[in-house]
């Protein structure tokens, strides 16, 4: 992650003048222990399965990604002169730990392991995002996701 006070300074200045929305809402709600919780991942890398349809800059849209799906079929088109994706090119694990929460679940640490995680792009307004993030929300609710790890990037 870029630290923004290493930027140019136009970057800065677009970067900080941009419109950070706020919620009204902010739901908090305690649940059950995480060794009885079924858990999904949810990034905004941009990941999604080669053979998906690419993100664009700005797309609101989500991609599902199977929990068994190989390293190797997972893409990544957040593309960004500020974002190194060295990383996510070595092991895929740093941006979407799959192999870990498998053995989170094997030790007993959580519950299950959803069928499905999600991604969508970084850097999208939010605000475009409302109708996609609440349909994906009925999605983890059907595959009974009762917890969420959240992958910023």
């Amino acid at each position: 992650m870029v630290d923004v006070r290493t930027l140019p300074d136009v970057m800065q200045k677009n970067l900080t003048a941009l419109d950070c929305p706020v919620f009204e809402n902010k739901p908090w709600v305690r649940g059950a222990p995480l060794k009885d919780r079924r858990v999904a991942m949810l990034s905004s890398a941009g990941l999604h399965l080669r053979s998906d349809q690419h993100f664009v800059g700005g797309d609101p849209s989500y991609r599902g990604i199977p929990n068994d799906t190989a390293a190797d079929e997972i893409v990544m088109s957040h593309i960004s002169v500020n974002f190194d994706r060295t990383a996510f090119q070595q092991d895929f694990n740093v941006t979407f730990p799959l192999q870990h929460l498998a053995d989170m679940e094997e030790e007993g640490l959580i519950g299950s392991v959803a069928s499905n995680h999600y991604s969508f792009m970084g850097a999208t307004d939010p605000r475009d995002m409302e109708d996609d993030a609440r349909h994906l929300a009925g999605v983890l609710k059907a595959d009974q996701v009762d917890a969420v790890v959240l992958l910023p990037v």
